[in-house]
């Protein structure tokens, strides 16, 4: 692409993301669906305006972004967080991700379709947005105890997924038996703790000493990156990458009055891409073009967050005013159940297109969907909390 063509390009699409951000201010509805929206409205699917090698910059930018979100949500994780709600997270998110799995699974294979394929789909509709979630509570400017364990649940849910899907994906591939799926993901996984630990520890360290009191834009922005290309470098999950490090950062850096202050001033330029983007990905096409099969999985995946979300909230113990609200501000999909879909679609490639399409077009809609749900459990939660005390 010509330089003066990307350029402008990015212009646009920031000027396009603020105008996005101020007509959800106006409509109150979650700015991420908005921007959504105008990537819909600005790619393939809609006008086709946006120049066809700005597909490329979303790998990238996407790392970034969600590894900025990773860092926020791992920062979460602090010992006084999950003293007050770890019983509740751990619950919830185990709940959510084995009910997500096995009634996607049991409703598909129930209405026909291949055993091993419904698997697969189950194991992929167990992953959530970090990015989105973390926005919409961010944009609500609500922090209390329901945003805090709804957080820690993000944080660590799609850790289990990712075991889900290793586990699955063996049971159903033809060849190579367990090894290889099962030493992929423990590389994905415990390659990127470790990461996260190499990066982590003497940042939280070392971070944070030219200016007292927390980070400087300079350290921040250079750990995030650093964090983004030694995983994409490794291959192994940024996401998982960031979230140990932000943990180790938070729960370590004693002398950080806030250890992510900075990541928070620079990280909506990024998101404002990754999201535009996203939403210019969808061929709006592909939904329909699966039938019953995408209407069945977008149905069960919502049967199962609300059924599973109920049941770890009893479990966990939550106030009764929270007990029907995880279910709900658990819809939003994103990145990692593309990322499943494609590892499965190289492995099993006779299941690739319909595993590929019906992902991307479900992760685009539930990302729609999503936000102006989690944001209506957090004002009704508020609501109710602040009409009990």
């Amino acid at each position: 692409m010509d330089n003066g063509v990307f350029l402008i390009t990015l212009g646009l699409l920031f000027l396009g993301g603020l105008a996005a951000d101020q007509f959800s201010r106006v409509t109150r509805m979650p700015r991420v669906t908005m921007l959504l929206l105008l990537g819909l409205l600005v790619g393939q699917s809609g006008l086709d305006i946006l120049p066809a090698a700005a597909t490329v910059w979303f790998e990238p930018l996407s790392a970034v972004a969600l590894t900025m979100v990773a860092f926020l949500l791992g920062g979460e994780l602090t010992r006084e967080n999950m003293t007050q709600h770890g019983r509740a997270i751990l619950a919830i998110s185990l709940c959510v991700v084995a009910g997500t799995s096995v009634l996607v699974w049991g409703g598909l294979v129930l209405l026909g379709l291949d055993p091993g394929l419904a698997l697969l789909l189950g194991a992929i509709a167990t992953a959530t947005a970090p990015a989105a979630i973390a926005d919409v509570i961010h944009q609500s400017g609500i922090r209390n105890g329901f945003t805090e364990t709804l957080s820690g649940i993000v944080a660590v849910d799609d850790i289990w997924g990712l075991i889900v899907f290793a586990v699955c994906l063996a049971l159903v591939q033809q060849s190579g038996g367990w090894a290889a799926p099962l030493v992929g993901a423990a590389h994905d996984i415990g390659g990127a703790i470790l990461l996260g630990a190499v990066v982590g520890l003497p940042a939280a360290f070392l971070t944070g000493r030219l200016a007292p009191g927390e980070p400087s834009q300079t350290e921040a922005v250079g750990v995030v990156f650093l964090t983004v290309g030694l995983s994409l470098w490794l291959d192994v999950s940024f996401l998982l990458a960031g979230m140990t490090a932000g943990a180790l950062i938070a729960n370590l850096a004693r002398h950080h009055d806030y250890a992510f202050h900075e990541i928070e001033n620079i990280e909506w330029p990024f998101m404002i891409l990754f999201f535009v983007l996203a939403g210019a990905s969808l061929e709006l096409g592909a939904l329909f073009s699966l039938g019953w099969i995408a209407a069945a999985y977008v149905a069960l995946r919502i049967v199962a967050r609300l059924l599973a979300g109920e049941v770890g909230a009893r479990l966990g113990r939550v106030p009764p005013a929270e007990r029907h609200a995880y279910g709900p501000a658990l819809l939003p999909q994103a990145g990692v159940a593309v990322g499943m879909a494609l590892v499965a679609s190289e492995t099993i490639p006779e299941w690739g297109a319909v595993l590929m399409t019906l992902t991307v077009a479900a992760t685009v809609f539930f990302e729609i969907i999503g936000p102006p749900c989690t944001l209506a459990i957090l004002r009704r939660v508020a609501r109710a909390s602040s009409s009990d005390s």
